[in-house]
């Protein structure tokens, strides 16, 4: 039989799936910019790269610092100003090891921003201690053994002398419930409670 040549014309013109797929990727596509012509960055980048402006007073020592707008005030105290006593524990809002005082009012440094506390006096773990002696708190913690492992510990004393500016509590329940957002993974509730009745005995 005569080989049917018209049909194997028309395979040999017609590139197969393989073949275009192949050719195509080794076509480079090139998107130019007109001469001049930069991406544009969007506002968070913008204010990223420049900086806010932001003044305020940690433990009594003033700071201006140059912000990236996104910035948590835990972050801020931790990798800029090297306090590490606030500790990063959900980074949520939920555990409290957080816990700051600015301008006397217990906070959750993990979710404030940073550039929102311009002209605020915050005070963390490390500036309750006064010339050498410790805290009422601090030291009614060490009476009491008021921690195991310590990671929550600078969240609970800080959100305790908040508490105990607040002068809402007067007995272990009500110390137990204005404490309820500082939680302890050790368990060490009865210590804690204990400690924050010795200490506003002594405030």
């Amino acid at each position: 039989m005569p080989q049917d040549t018209s049909r194997a014309t028309a395979r040999a013109h017609h590139p197969t799936r393989r073949e275009v797929v192949a050719s195509g990727a080794a076509v480079p596509i090139a998107l130019t910019l007109p001469p001049g012509a930069a991406p544009a960055r969007t506002a968070a980048e913008k204010a990223s790269s420049s900086g806010v402006p932001v003044k305020f007073t940690v433990n009594g020592t003033s700071h201006a610092l140059s912000l990236d707008p996104r910035s948590t005030l835990l972050d801020v105290l931790r990798e800029q100003l090297d306090l590490t006593g606030s500790k990063k524990g959900c980074d949520q809002g939920q555990c409290g090891a957080c816990t700051v005082l600015i301008d006397g009012r217990r906070v959750v440094s993990c979710l404030t921003l940073a550039v929102m506390q311009d002209g605020t006096s915050i005070t963390t773990v490390e500036g309750l201690a006064k010339d050498g002696t410790l805290h009422p708190l601090q030291q009614a913690f060490i009476d009491h053994d008021a921690f195991q492992c310590g990671y929550c510990t600078p969240g609970q004393i800080c959100s305790a002398a908040g508490l105990i500016a607040e002068g809402k509590a007067r007995t272990p329940e009500q110390i137990r419930e204005l404490m309820s957002g500082n939680i302890c993974r050790c368990g060490a509730y009865p210590n804690i409670v204990a400690a924050i009745q010795q200490a506003m005995g002594q405030s």
